[in-house]
């Protein structure tokens, strides 16, 4: 059976439409899926514009047509939004039957070591930051992940926000110093952190590249920056705080248990940030087993649609295969 698998991030979506035997037969990015701030249907055109191009890379010229549409979304964060952007794909029509699962689900699928069953946790911190837990029974560990409304803290946008505010204060006398009030508008070739404010306020830097000053804090905290590494140690406890919850709430804790981590942040393995997840999760965590996810979050996505429709492990071998 076939299966059209989407990884809808907020920003960029890949989508696959892959064969019964588990062969990727087209493929296709597009731009970021926002609904929060676009609104369902709008999200949702732009989403068709990248499933129709894969389409067409698989050798289609008439409408979308696959068995299962395996949908992993950004802002799919509540079961309420789960289901809304399940009916408006559904009314797409392009395929038999329909699943819609939080993006983070797809870091944890693609993770999971080749024929170990659907047990673990994930972690994902990229422009922001959530986490997922599941296990062979059914079930999930999950939290709102909505923003600083939720209890969340860091992710790229987040650590970006983070270290304009402590450059701002820096600059103006109000904070301590840090090499941030310089290092953050010199990114965008500006004299001074009054300059970057300015342009920010006015959008003459769009809000948009804001996470562009996420790899500004890592350099920075890098090169020993007192305020930069604080940030990042702040992230480290966040992130270990997320998961060791999850394992507690599966029952997870005194088992080995793999901790998938993604998203563009974890994926970047900053030294900072990789020792001092690893570091405190084996003291909080002993038996929890961190893997950085490398593969494609698409191809999670495309192994929870193989799934739903019954694949034999050999399909599910070809299509990872395709991904490594």
């Amino acid at each position: 059976m076939s299966v059209l698998a989407v990884d809808a991030g907020n920003s960029k979506t890949d989508v696959a439409v892959i064969g019964p035997d588990g062969t990727v037969l087209g493929s296709a990015r597009g731009g970021g899926f926002r609904p929060p701030a676009v609104g369902v249907t709008a999200a949702v055109d732009g989403l068709a514009q990248a499933v129709e191009a894969a389409w067409a890379d698989a050798g289609h010229s008439g409408p979308v047509g696959v068995d299962h549409v395996s949908a992993c979304l950004a802002n799919a964060d509540l079961p309420v939004e789960e289901r809304e952007l399940a009916e408006a794909l559904t009314a797409r029509g392009w395929g038999g039957t329909v699943r819609v699962y939080n993006d983070t689900f797809a870091i944890l699928r693609a993770g999971l070591p080749r024929g170990a069953e659907p047990r673990g946790v994930a972690v994902v911190c990229g422009a922001g930051i959530n986490c997922v837990g599941m296990t062979p029974d059914g079930r999930t560990a999950r939290f709102p992940a909505i923003g600083r409304l939720s209890g969340d803290w860091g992710g790229g946008g987040g650590l970006a926000e983070e270290a304009l505010w402590f450059a701002a204060r820096a600059e103006d006398g109000r904070g301590e110093p840090t090499a941030l009030a310089r290092a953050l508008p010199a990114h965008f070739g500006l004299p001074s952190m009054y300059a970057l404010i300015e342009a920010l306020h006015l959008e003459r830097v769009p809000a948009a590249r804001r996470h562009e000053l996420a790899p500004v804090l890592f350099e920075v905290a890098a090169a020993g920056d007192a305020i930069a590494r604080a940030l990042v140690d702040r992230q480290v406890e966040e992130i270990v705080a997320l998961a060791v919850v999850a394992l507690d709430r599966l029952g997870l804790l005194d088992e080995q248990t793999p901790v998938l981590l993604g998203g563009s942040v974890l994926a970047a393995r900053h030294p900072q940030l990789d020792d001092g997840v690893r570091n405190l999760l084996a003291s909080r965590a002993p038996k929890a087993v961190p893997l950085v996810v490398s593969a494609s979050p698409v191809l999670g996505a495309g192994l929870l649609g193989l799934d739903v429709v019954g694949a034999e492990e050999e399909v599910l071998e070809r299509l990872c295969r395709q991904y490594v």
